[in-house]
Protein backbone atom coordinates (compact mmCIF):
# COMPACT_ATOMS: atom_id res chain seq x y z
CA UNK A 1 0.00 0.00 0.00
CA UNK A 2 2.63 2.01 0.77
CA UNK A 3 4.41 1.66 -2.62
CA UNK A 4 0.99 2.73 -4.12
CA UNK A 5 0.67 6.08 -2.05
CA UNK A 6 4.42 6.78 -3.32
CA UNK A 7 3.94 6.27 -6.94
CA UNK A 8 0.40 8.31 -6.59
CA UNK A 9 2.53 11.08 -5.26
CA UNK A 10 4.86 11.51 -7.21
CA UNK A 11 3.21 10.91 -9.92
CA UNK A 12 0.82 14.52 -8.75
CA UNK A 13 3.88 15.95 -8.05
CA UNK A 14 4.87 15.71 -11.82
CA UNK A 15 1.93 16.51 -13.14
CA UNK A 16 1.82 19.41 -10.78
CA UNK A 17 5.60 20.48 -12.21
CA UNK A 18 4.40 20.23 -15.65
CA UNK A 19 1.21 22.22 -14.89
CA UNK A 20 2.99 25.14 -13.57
CA UNK A 21 6.03 24.97 -15.86
CA UNK A 22 3.11 25.70 -18.52
CA UNK A 23 1.48 28.23 -17.02
CA UNK A 24 4.19 30.28 -16.68
CA UNK A 25 5.46 29.44 -20.23
CA UNK A 26 2.20 30.75 -21.17
CA UNK A 27 2.08 33.87 -19.15
CA UNK A 28 5.30 35.10 -19.62
CA UNK A 29 5.94 34.15 -23.37
CA UNK A 30 3.58 36.69 -24.84
CA UNK A 31 4.49 38.91 -28.12
CA UNK A 32 7.16 41.58 -27.31
CA UNK A 33 6.60 45.49 -28.47
CA UNK A 34 10.32 46.28 -29.07
CA UNK A 35 8.94 49.36 -29.87
CA UNK A 36 8.22 50.43 -26.15
CA UNK A 37 11.32 47.91 -25.26
CA UNK A 38 14.48 50.12 -23.98
CA UNK A 39 17.35 49.20 -26.30
CA UNK A 40 19.53 47.12 -24.44
CA UNK A 41 22.76 48.14 -27.42
CA UNK A 42 23.22 50.48 -29.82
CA UNK A 43 26.65 48.88 -32.35
CA UNK A 44 27.39 49.32 -35.55
CA UNK A 45 26.81 46.00 -38.11
CA UNK A 46 30.67 45.52 -38.78
CA UNK A 47 31.41 45.63 -34.63
CA UNK A 48 28.41 43.10 -33.60
CA UNK A 49 29.69 40.79 -35.89
CA UNK A 50 33.35 40.74 -35.50
CA UNK A 51 32.01 39.77 -31.95
CA UNK A 52 30.48 37.20 -32.98
CA UNK A 53 33.08 35.91 -35.09
CA UNK A 54 35.80 36.17 -32.23
CA UNK A 55 33.53 34.68 -29.44
CA UNK A 56 30.21 33.17 -30.24
CA UNK A 57 29.50 31.97 -26.94
CA UNK A 58 29.92 35.61 -25.10
CA UNK A 59 28.68 37.38 -27.83
CA UNK A 60 25.33 35.13 -27.28
CA UNK A 61 25.22 36.00 -23.51
CA UNK A 62 25.44 39.65 -24.34
CA UNK A 63 23.43 39.83 -27.25
CA UNK A 64 20.74 37.00 -27.71
CA UNK A 65 17.25 37.98 -27.33
CA UNK A 66 17.84 41.56 -26.87
CA UNK A 67 16.48 44.61 -28.07
CA UNK A 68 19.09 45.62 -30.09
CA UNK A 69 19.96 49.27 -32.40
CA UNK A 70 22.28 48.35 -35.93
CA UNK A 71 23.37 50.93 -37.69
CA UNK A 72 25.24 50.47 -41.41
CA UNK A 73 24.40 50.22 -45.02
CA UNK A 74 21.80 48.48 -46.45
CA UNK A 75 22.83 45.67 -49.11
CA UNK A 76 19.26 44.62 -49.70
CA UNK A 77 15.63 45.08 -49.64
CA UNK A 78 13.18 42.11 -50.19
CA UNK A 79 9.58 42.08 -49.17
CA UNK A 80 9.69 41.40 -45.40
CA UNK A 81 13.84 41.08 -45.30
CA UNK A 82 16.35 43.76 -44.89
CA UNK A 83 20.02 43.05 -45.12
CA UNK A 84 22.62 45.49 -43.80
CA UNK A 85 26.17 44.97 -45.17
CA UNK A 86 25.94 41.34 -46.12
CA UNK A 87 26.06 39.86 -42.33
CA UNK A 88 23.19 41.60 -40.88
CA UNK A 89 19.33 39.41 -41.63
CA UNK A 90 16.40 41.51 -40.66
CA UNK A 91 13.05 40.26 -40.49
CA UNK A 92 10.55 43.58 -40.43
CA UNK A 93 7.75 43.48 -38.77
CA UNK A 94 5.93 45.35 -41.14
CA UNK A 95 6.08 44.73 -45.08
CA UNK A 96 6.08 48.19 -46.08
CA UNK A 97 9.30 49.34 -46.69
CA UNK A 98 9.29 50.99 -49.64
CA UNK A 99 11.31 54.25 -48.21
CA UNK A 100 14.45 52.02 -47.67
CA UNK A 101 17.14 51.96 -50.38
CA UNK A 102 20.12 50.22 -51.43
CA UNK A 103 23.05 51.58 -50.25
CA UNK A 104 21.33 53.73 -47.45
CA UNK A 105 22.52 54.35 -44.26
CA UNK A 106 20.39 53.48 -41.30
CA UNK A 107 19.68 52.78 -38.19
CA UNK A 108 17.74 49.34 -37.85
CA UNK A 109 16.19 48.06 -34.22
CA UNK A 110 15.01 44.33 -33.65
CA UNK A 111 15.14 41.40 -31.42
CA UNK A 112 18.83 39.22 -32.13
CA UNK A 113 17.71 35.44 -32.62
CA UNK A 114 20.90 33.80 -33.57
CA UNK A 115 24.03 33.99 -35.33
CA UNK A 116 24.44 31.52 -38.13
CA UNK A 117 27.88 30.65 -37.78
CA UNK A 118 28.10 28.90 -41.34
CA UNK A 119 26.13 31.86 -43.32
CA UNK A 120 28.42 34.53 -40.87
CA UNK A 121 24.80 36.04 -41.21
CA UNK A 122 22.86 37.46 -37.77
CA UNK A 123 19.66 37.30 -37.69
CA UNK A 124 17.43 39.50 -36.59
CA UNK A 125 13.29 39.62 -36.13
CA UNK A 126 10.51 42.03 -35.40
CA UNK A 127 12.71 44.74 -37.01
CA UNK A 128 11.55 48.14 -37.82
CA UNK A 129 12.90 51.58 -38.49
CA UNK A 130 12.90 53.86 -35.36
CA UNK A 131 12.15 57.53 -35.61
CA UNK A 132 15.40 58.64 -35.58
CA UNK A 133 16.85 57.13 -38.55
CA UNK A 134 19.89 58.36 -40.70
Amino acid sequence: MKKKLKIVVISFSIIGVIIFLGYQYIINSGERDLKNEKINFSVKSKDISNEFLSNIEKANQKYLDKAISISGIVTSVNKNELIIDDIIVCNLEQSNNSSINTNQKVIISGRVVGYDDLLGELKLDKCFLPKNKE
